[in-house]
């Protein structure tokens, strides 16, 4: 199975920037974890960040073909981003958000998600288990929806 994933504004500076939210890896040694565990190795993983919205849909879009699954932590974009929510959706590439921290335990605003509906799930809180949780589910997604 092929996945992209795609992290969002300043995901980059993980490991820095409020490591008591957000832990204190890098988003390299979280990149490097998913591709060396024993549950991912099945998979081939391609891997974006950008803090750009209009790079972030880009990539999408052109690697729509080739993904089947999209896993994307939208950081801020998250609750803002009607165009990320509409590049979701417009791909129909099967995606699941992902949230390293629990959003719906913090501010009122990051409790609304845009991407949310156009997304196969949402896994909040679970740091880096996070993603590995979404390529499960994606691969559980792709397995149904190919015996039909």
């Amino acid at each position: 199975m092929n996945i992209l994933i795609l992290n969002g504004p300043n995901l980059n500076l993980l490991g820095e920037r409020e490591p008591e939210v957000y832990g204190s890896e890098s988003l390299e040694d979280v990149n490097n974890w998913l591709v060396e565990h024993p549950d991912n190795r099945m998979h081939e993983c391609r891997f974006f960040q950008s803090n750009h919205e209009g790079a972030l849909i880009d990539e999408m879009q052109g690697q729509r073909h080739w993904a089947d699954g999209f896993v994307i932590n939208p950081g801020g974009l998250t609750h803002t981003s009607v165009s990320l929510r509409d590049a979701v959706a417009g791909c129909q590439v099967p995606t699941v958000e992902v949230h390293l921290s629990d959003i719906h335990a913090r501010e009122e605003f990051r409790k609304i998600s845009m991407l949310k509906d156009v997304c196969i799930a949402q896994i909040a809180g679970q740091g880096k288990q996070g993603y590995l949780q979404a390529i499960t589910l994606l691969e559980k997604k792709i397995k149904k929806h190919a015996s039909y």
